[in-house]
């Protein structure tokens, strides 16, 4: 079963050692995306956390809170080479939505992708994000709307 962990001192070296797939070349190394994590650690807002199904490590996400906004970011999802294909981008999108519909701060969820990323909008627009028409640093916005 897949479900998400928070990185501690149990798993902070297991996901420093996850790699981008080896023809992916937009997401950051999660050793940027802790760094980036522990920068904003006083805010309380990004939330970076292990992707595992049953006992084993298939990937990492990371998400900023907006709680002004009500909107939940997917700053970061990175499935290593071994995993990908096998559905795990999905389900962990799927997670994370329903963590954010149960949680009741949020309106909606939005998410980036650098364009030519096809397989990220195609995992993305399966979920459910639709693209806002916004364009940030040069990449495309999606959302996915909770409530109405």
């Amino acid at each position: 079963m897949l479900h998400l962990e928070l990185i501690d001192a149990h798993n902070f070296y297991e996901i420093l050692k996850l790699k981008r797939p080896a023809n992916e070349e937009y997401v950051a190394d999660n050793s940027v995306s802790l760094a980036e994590a522990w920068l904003y650690r006083d805010d309380h807002t990004v939330e970076p956390r292990a992707i595992y199904h049953d006992d084993t490590l298939v990937g990492f996400v990371m998400t900023h809170a907006d709680y002004a906004r009500r909107i939940l970011d997917i700053w970061r999802i990175l499935i290593p080479d071994a995993f990908v294909n096998k559905g795990y981008g999905t389900q962990t999108l799927r997670l994370v939505i329903d963590e954010a519909k149960s949680s009741g701060r949020f309106d909606a969820l939005e998410l980036c992708y650098v364009p030519g990323n096809a397989m990220a909008e195609h995992v993305y627009a399966k979920t459910g994000f639709v693209a806002t028409g916004a364009v940030e640093d040069g990449e495309i916005v999606m959302g996915y709307r909770l409530r109405p």
